[in-house]
């Protein structure tokens, strides 16, 4: 049957031509945008994932600046630290010089002072947009829990979609040449047998060959806390805080211990020989017995020798705070000025040690976020990138179609004419 209401050809040929021009904007949209989902309603779960890997990728960037501002600060106190190594060790040549007596001790002492001049002008130079790492200005707790600073390392996104993120722990080193201020024997104190004061007793059969280090008191509890801590009078020399450093001198060598945020008596005796350990405490000479459940450390001469040793606690003590009392002038001052040099030296090399090894650490983070960011780009265009030949030759056989289509249209409108036909 034939009818001029209704052209069923026409209908089917424009619901076609409707389809074609629909996919032809759709092909057009993706060459011109270069994306194969451009929008929510192209592709709702993969544009909403796009988008979220977009948002990471920025903050990647972030947190690439972040590492490279940590590295040039870190790098300004390493190069710092290895020029006062540096130093020093032209301070120790002019020590060792001045034990001989033929010498003019008064002009290699004047050599020392300008020496430890520049030193100071060093230390007060290595500073990066006004942070300054061995000065011991940083009062702030890192996330090694020491004095320092964070450095902002990455951006960790869990399997729920929640954001945390991640730093290194820059630990500041104190290089200044400023004196502690010295804690009371309440904070911490090394008790000793009756005998002569300072001085450990040859093994010989008596009773005063030893020393027992097992006085601690902390402020605000029995763990040592942040000087920030609320409550806390962090100029109460009576007690430890995070910071404070104890020394303990045996012979020639001398340990030093840092208080950290937590520590206990146990953890302070442990720390300290540990610490008599590193610096090369002979353990035939000197055996140490630290008991960690009562927080005693006892000392024993193992000689046939007396040994002299000290004991020190101080709060905000500069590393290299010895370097102020050198003097070379007489033979007394020479002789103890060269295990001073030595232990002062071996702070700054621990200093650069640190800093190069986190710097090294940034390095690597920061090469790994650079590529990182990298493989996140790479998969977003995976996603939502359009196939630019595929592209193309689909364009090129939808234009075909539309033609095809106006064509097919066209005849199906010109059906009804045949039926004029009918009345001639």
């Amino acid at each position: 049957m034939s009818s001029i209401l209704t052209n069923n050809s026409a209908m089917v040929a424009l619901q076609t031509l409707k389809s074609i021009n629909s996919n032809l904007a759709s092909t057009q949209a993706e060459i011109s945008t270069g994306k194969s989902v451009g929008s929510a309603k192209d592709n709702a779960a993969v544009w909403a994932i796009s988008k979220v890997m977009e948002a990471d990728v920025k903050g990647f960037k972030g947190i690439s600046d972040s590492l490279s501002l940590g590295e040039s600060t870190v790098a300004v106190a390493r190069q710092a630290s290895e020029t006062v190594t540096d130093l020093l060790t032209e301070i120790k040549s002019k020590i060792v010089a001045s034990q001989e007596d033929n010498v003019d001790r008064d002009k290699i002492q004047t050599d020392i002072v300008a020496l430890r001049n520049q030193i100071t002008s060093v230390v007060g130079a290595a500073q990066f947009n006004g942070l300054n790492l061995v000065d011991g200005s940083q009062t702030g707790t890192n996330v090694n829990t020491n004095s320092g600073i964070d450095v902002l390392s990455s951006l960790d996104r869990k399997a729920d979609g929640s954001v945390v993120t991640s730093s290194i722990g820059v630990d500041a080193q104190n290089l200044s040449l400023t004196a502690g201020v010295a804690l009371a024997g309440t904070a911490a104190a090394v008790g000793t047998d009756a005998g002569t004061a300072g001085v450990i007793d040859a093994n010989d059969g008596g009773t005063n060959d030893s020393i027992t280090m097992d006085t601690f008191a902390f402020l605000g509890g029995g763990a040592a806390v942040k000087p920030d801590t609320a409550g806390i009078n962090n100029a109460d020399p009576a007690g430890l805080l995070v910071g404070d450093q104890l020394s303990l001198t045996i012979g020639s060598v001398q340990g030093t211990y840092v208080v950290k945020e937590g520590d206990t008596a146990q953890a302070l005796v442990a720390g300290m020989k540990n610490a008599l350990i590193s610096q090369g405490l002979d353990s035939n000479s000197f055996s140490m017995d630290a008991d960690t459940n009562t927080g005693h450390l006892v000392i024993t001469n193992e000689t046939n020798a007396a040994a002299a040793f000290s004991f020190n606690a101080t709060r905000g003590s500069g590393g290299l705070a010895e370097l102020a009392s050198i003097n070379v002038s007489n033979a007394a001052g020479a002789d103890a000025a060269l295990g001073a040099i030595e232990n002062m030296i071996q702070t700054s090399i621990d200093a650069a040690a640190s800093f190069g090894s986190v710097e090294g650490r940034i390095e690597i983070q920061s090469d790994f976020v650079g590529k990182l960011s990298d493989s996140l780009k790479s998969g977003i265009g995976a996603m939502v990138d359009a196939d630019m030949e595929a592209a193309s030759a689909r364009l090129q056989a939808l234009q075909v179609q539309q033609q095809l289509g106006t064509q097919a249209l066209s005849i199906a409108n010109q059906a009804p004419q045949s039926i004029l036909s009918l009345f001639r």
